[in-house]
């Protein structure tokens, strides 16, 4: 599992959740793995109730399964999870780019050149993990230039599944550049201000996953439902 260090007034149960969250969407916990309450809490070093407080908080997002007197397992994928959450994401941030169509300025038209310019900095070196957390920025970008920060982190809970998928897709699809070139693209719709291109452009890249469902399912069978 991959420890960060603890926020800055930050509680041990949410130190544990959002660790625990990353490294399930990270598959450093693999969906369908046992996890221990007591190793976790060990590792994170931390007692063994706020990890347990943790579990349960995921548990209510379907990301993790807890059978009393079995133990805990981190959730096999659900693709109709996946599904929702993706079209969750998909009419908000078609609403979100019309915005930004309306609302973006010069300074966050920079911001978002360098985050692609971050993005194809890590997909040059491997470094996958950090080109998907860069992937996210970006889209959060987009959200913060809309006036609509809180609707992003309100996905939160649902998004995991849909991000489990798209980690999957890095690791099993060579053409990471695809994702890389669809960010241009958008941000060339968005500074054009041309609204429908945009919300197409959106459409396609929250697809791709879907695209490749078969083969993700092929190199990865005990991952799924």
């Amino acid at each position: 599992m991959e420890i960060t260090a603890r926020r800055s007034k930050e509680t041990a149960r949410d130190y544990a959740f959002r660790t625990l969250r990353k490294n399930i969407v990270m598959l450093k916990l693999a969906p369908g793995s046992m996890v221990s309450e007591k190793e976790l809490a060990d590792e994170m070093g931390i007692s063994r109730t706020p990890t347990r407080e943790a579990l349960i908080e995921l548990s209510k997002s379907h990301i993790v399964d807890i059978f009393p007197q079995k133990g805990s397992y981190i959730s096999k994928i659900d693709y109709s999870l996946v599904d929702e959450a993706r079209f969750m994401r998909l009419v908000l941030e078609n609403s979100v780019v019309e915005l930004v169509c309306d609302l973006a300025t010069e300074e966050d038209f920079r911001e978002l050149e360098q985050n692609i310019s971050l993005q194809e900095f890590f997909l040059e070196s491997d470094s996958l993990g950090k080109f998907f957390q860069i992937d996210n920025d970006f889209h959060e970008k987009l959200f913060v230039i809309a006036n609509k920060t809180k609707i992003y982190h309100l996905m939160d809970s649902m998004m995991i599944h849909f991000d489990r998928v798209r980690m999957l897709r890095l690791h099993t699809n060579s053409e990471v550049q695809e994702l890389l070139d669809d960010h241009k693209d958008i941000l060339a719709s968005l500074k054009a201000k041309d609204k429908a291109l945009a919300v197409t452009l959106m459409t396609k890249h929250l697809s791709r996953y879907k695209i490749d469902e078969e083969l993700i399912r092929k190199d990865h069978p005990d991952y799924f439902i």
